[in-house]
């Protein structure tokens, strides 16, 4: 089975830290920005742990300052997607490092956005949507900006809004408000839990801010009655495994929960978060998800099939993308 052509959906990764290294330290060079303590000598993103990881992360986005640059930034990781079989992929993109907030701001960005996703679509047959994402760790009145952004501009590109960042800042009830914005604006939410707040983080996520998706979300394995609800509720875990890995959130693949979380019924997606960061991609989660566990075809046909229902995007969008899938069914 060759896992680089398999066809596959994506659900959860960040634009900004889908960029190549090579990518920032071209856009450093361009405005003379010096960022390189955020690079090993090998050349790729240097970090300790998971607080370290999200520095190195903003302070790569600081070369990220036009809508250019958000264009050029789509066109390039939507090639580098395309090459791993990602069909259809969403991506959470911060109006934070896209005009600090503010609407009218966001707005010429989101147009650079979105008229890469449909230039990389022609090209090179994948298709993008965006979630738009208020950071956690930057406060709860920092995420109103955020959803309302994403109210204002909700269609085309922009299918839902959810949450990132450091998990620990607060509780899900102090955000509360900006989920209430973005839904009542209609869009579909999801917010990262259980990553390293372990179940009671997506408990009370499920409960204070009404998602359809979780974020990660492994947390949960240890609380059974959780695991219930989540299948009862129909929500869906966006697990990102070789994320956890190499960010210590599990020990190793081996341990990792995701074939558990499944067997015990709970709709997992599988995605690789901010590949470059973790020297993964869409066709390395497949093989060692294979390796690990033994999944097979019929596996990852189930998984895709279970990303295609959870997929944010609108029907027109699901019915072509689910063409694209019928070679691997």
């Amino acid at each position: 089975m060759s896992f680089q052509t398999l066809p596959k959906i994506e659900l959860h990764t960040h634009l900004e830290g889908c960029a190549p290294p090579d990518f920032i330290r071209m856009l450093a060079a361009e405005k003379k920005i010096d960022i390189s303590g955020i690079f090993t000598p090998a050349g790729g993103y240097d970090f300790r742990d998971f607080d370290h990881f999200l520095k190195v992360y903003e302070a790569a986005c600081t070369t990220l300052q036009t809508p250019d640059d958000f264009r050029r930034l789509t066109l390039a990781v939507l090639e580098e997607t395309a090459q791993h079989g990602v069909v259809y992929m969403e991506t959470f993109v911060s109006p934070d490092f896209c005009g600090g907030g503010d609407l009218v701001a966001w707005k010429d960005y989101l147009a650079a956005m979105s008229d890469a996703a449909a230039e990389g679509e022609a090209r090179f047959g994948i298709t993008m949507r965006g979630i738009v994402t208020g950071i956690r760790h930057f406060g709860p009145d920092a995420c109103k900006p955020a959803a309302r952004c994403a109210a204002e501009t909700f269609g085309g590109f922009v299918v839902g809004y959810g949450m990132a960042g450091g998990e620990l800042a607060g509780r899900p009830a102090d955000y509360a408000y900006s989920f209430d914005i973005a839904r009542e604006a209609g869009l579909p939410l999801t917010c990262h839990a259980g990553e390293w707040g372990g179940a009671s983080m997506v408990a009370e996520t499920i409960r204070d801010l009404k998602v359809a998706r979780i974020g990660h979300g492994i947390g949960a394995i240890d609380d059974p009655a959780l695991l219930r609800e989540i299948v009862d509720k129909d929500i869906v875990l966006e697990v990102c495994p070789g994320s956890n890995v190499v960010l210590k959130a599990v020990t190793d693949w081996a341990s990792h929960p995701i074939a558990r979380l499944r067997d015990a019924g709970v709709k997992v997606t599988v995605s690789t978060d901010d590949p470059p960061f973790f020297h993964t991609t869409m066709t390395a989660e497949c093989d060692l998800l294979h390796r690990t566990f033994g999944w097979d075809a019929a596996d990852f046909a189930a998984l895709n099939q279970t990303a295609l229902t959870a997929a944010f995007c609108d029907d027109a969008t699901r019915a072509r993308v689910a063409k694209r899938l019928e070679p691997a069914q």
